[in-house]
Order: structure tokens, then sequence, then C-alpha cells
């Protein structure tokens, strides 16, 4: 679990392909490898990986086909920035929300221009995930806790502050880019429920 609160950035050293999807290796920002355990889970841009090498400075993981299919990470290349954030520890402050680290569907950014000392990103949904989103919502992008400021049948449009604009990879991205989208995970409960009663 998490919270949607960036601690790192991480710079991807290497990308590799393997029979059952791939390994990424990357080195954080700020250090601190020694620090995280085989085994511990870390989300990468907002996909909760499991750490299978710390060492040297650097961190590997290995990802999965569904992984490789679902999120961006497949379109990873080396020099890339990713957004990294540790589990939730029982007792830590929920800053954010509640992340699962279980990536939905990507998005596509459309629009990503400063608004004063802000940042306008606005994000096309996917045709199946229209409705995921209220007005004034909490929606996970590449791993950040994010306000829908505006929600549309087919887009959403935050407001990103310096702190965020400086600390994440939202200002290493272009329109066209793909994002991790995570929906709020109590609206998705609550439609799969509406939707089974419906059926039933």
């Amino acid at each position: 679990m998490f919270t949607g609160i960036i601690e790192n950035t991480g710079e991807v050293t290497a990308v590799e392909s393997t029979p059952d999807g791939g390994r990424i290796s990357l080195r954080p920002a700020g250090g601190g490898v020694d620090t995280l355990a085989i085994g511990e889970s870390v989300a990468v841009n907002g996909c909760c990986l499991t750490v299978t090498h710390a060492a040297d400075g650097l961190l590997k993981f290995d990802l999965l086909r569904e992984t490789l299919d679902v999120t961006n990470l497949g379109s990873l290349q080396a020099g890339g920035i990713v957004n990294l954030e540790r589990a939730l520890k029982l007792g830590d402050r929920l800053s954010g929300h509640m992340v699962q680290g279980h990536v939905d569907a990507c998005g596509t950014i459309s629009r990503i221009e400063p608004s004063g000392q802000d940042h306008i990103l606005e994000i096309a949904l996917p045709a199946d995930h229209g409705g995921s989103l209220i007005p004034r919502g909490s929606i996970t992008v590449d791993g950040i806790s994010l306000t829908a400021a505006r929600v549309e049948e087919r887009a959403f449009t935050c407001y990103i502050i310096p702190h965020t604009w400086q600390v994440t990879r939202l200002h290493t991205l272009s329109p066209g880019d793909r994002v991790n989208l995570e929906f709020d995970m109590i609206g998705k409960y609550v439609a799969a429920l509406l939707d089974y009663r419906k059926q039933g």
C-alpha cells in the first residue's frame, strides 16, 4: 500500500527483455539503496514492484508480461526518469490517498503547460474508463496522488504545484506521453458493487 507521495526519482540504467516479461535497473537520485531489502515493495511510476537487487547504487525489478502490457514501464528506455515511493508503514501519515500500486490503465498527456507558478496537466482517458473519476476526486498519475480539478467524459485536468513539478518526473514529460493511472480504490469497489446488483 502507498500514498502517492513521491519520495524520490530514479534514472533507468538498463531495460532487458526476458522470456516471461522484462527487467529494469535504475539508480535512485538520492541514493538510499542500502536501506532497501530484497523482496521489498516499491512503487515505480505508480506500479507496485518487488526489489530483486539492491546494491552498488542500483535497484532491479522483474516485470511480468501483464505489467508490460498494462503500464508504461514497457516503454521505458535507458536514461529515462521514474517516480519512486516505498511502501507505507503502519503509523505513517497518509498525506496523499490510499494507493494500491495496481495500475488500471494508461492515459495520454494532451496538454502540459505553465499557468502562473503552477502547471496545467490534461490527460486523455481510455474509452473504457470514462466515469471512473469525479471532480475534486483523487487520481494517481505515474504514482503521484493528484486531485482531478476538472473532469470531462474522456479527459481530466490537474493543477501541479511547483514542489510536485520539481520533485517528480512530470517536468520531463510532453504531450503524447503515456502515464500510468490508478483510480480511487473506494470508487472502484462502489462501481463494481452497483454493476453486480444491476446484473443481478
